[in-house]
């Protein structure tokens, strides 16, 4: 069972974790925010989902215990649970804060999660924000979102992961090849612990990028196996989570048949496998020849 996580938890002299109060099976217990620093002004990490008020409370009653000003708001990536709580703080709880973020694709859609009329300032990979007490640097590391961004405290050398690694299982990822950079390179940096986006702090935080870049690399595997053992029948994603996923409860096989489908796909661009139209429904199916 995980850990319980408190709404507000001090971490270090320099982060304060504030819990986004939305808990469901992607968000965990709920979506990790973090104020960062030690003065007056600080950066707020993420802003958890729109219109949650027990969320706007706690961290209300911590800048007010603090005395301190939300002057920068980084957010790791798009998605609504990262998002969509700046409508509710700009211009309240923060008053005129920076709002930050990295650039989508260009083949992507627009910031839709964020209301137009509030500015952006666009973060660029390498970048360093400093407050009182805290430096973070700004690395992109795409895969889970094209925009995803993660930080280090180069102060204390603690890395905010976003959505990249989560303190419990495993994370989604709209690219897999993508993907596999940005863990490899957050291997690279050798953090010495992990401020995860959703779940509990990584304390031993090697261990845990290298199951990673295992993990996947061993679900292609799998999956590749099974395919081949079922050369005869064309299998679908949810086919595959079906028999490859036997610890992982049905709630989340939706999650699973899509980080399913990003390997089918990578595997395809690799001719390891190929996809067919069978009544209409989207298969897949091992191709000998193409691993001769």
């Amino acid at each position: 069972m995980a850990a319980v996580i408190p709404a507000v938890t001090k971490l270090s002299s320099r982060v304060i974790r504030i819990l986004g109060c939305n808990p469901g099976p992607m968000t965990l217990q709920g979506t990790n925010t973090y104020l960062i620093g030690t003065g007056t002004n600080r950066i707020l990490l993420d802003t958890g989902d729109k219109d949650v008020p027990e969320y706007q409370k706690y961290l209300e009653d911590v800048v007010n215990a603090e005395r301190v000003n939300i002057e920068h708001i980084v957010l790791t990536h798009w998605h609504h649970d990262h998002v969509g709580g700046v409508a509710n703080l700009y211009g309240s709880i923060a008053k005129q804060p920076k709002i930050w973020k990295h650039k989508r694709s260009s083949d992507d859609e627009p910031d839709t999660q964020l209301p137009s009329s509030i500015p952006l300032n666009w973060l660029k990979d390498g970048q360093e924000i400093k407050v009182e007490g805290a430096t973070v640097k700004i690395y992109h590391t795409p895969g889970h979102t094209t925009d995803h961004v993660i930080l280090t405290l180069l102060e204390d050398n603690i890395l905010f992961s976003g959505d990249c690694i989560l303190g419990e299982g495993t994370a989604v990822f709209e690219d897999l090849f993508t993907y596999m950079k940005s863990l490899n390179r957050i291997l690279e940096l050798k953090p010495r612990v992990i401020y995860p986006g959703h779940g509990n702090v990584v304390k031993d935080p090697i261990p845990k990028i290298e199951y990673y870049i295992s993990h996947r690399n061993q679900r292609e595997q799998q999956i590749l196996e099974t395919l081949k053992n079922n050369s005869e029948k064309p299998l679908t994603e949810m086919d595959l989570v079906k028999i490859i996923y036997t610890e992982t409860p049905e709630h989340l096989w939706p999650a699973a048949a899509y980080n399913v489908n990003h390997h089918l796909t990578k595997l395809m661009k690799e001719n390891k496998i190929k996809q067919l139209s069978v009544n209409g429904e989207n298969k897949w199916q091992y191709t000998p020849s193409a691993n001769l």
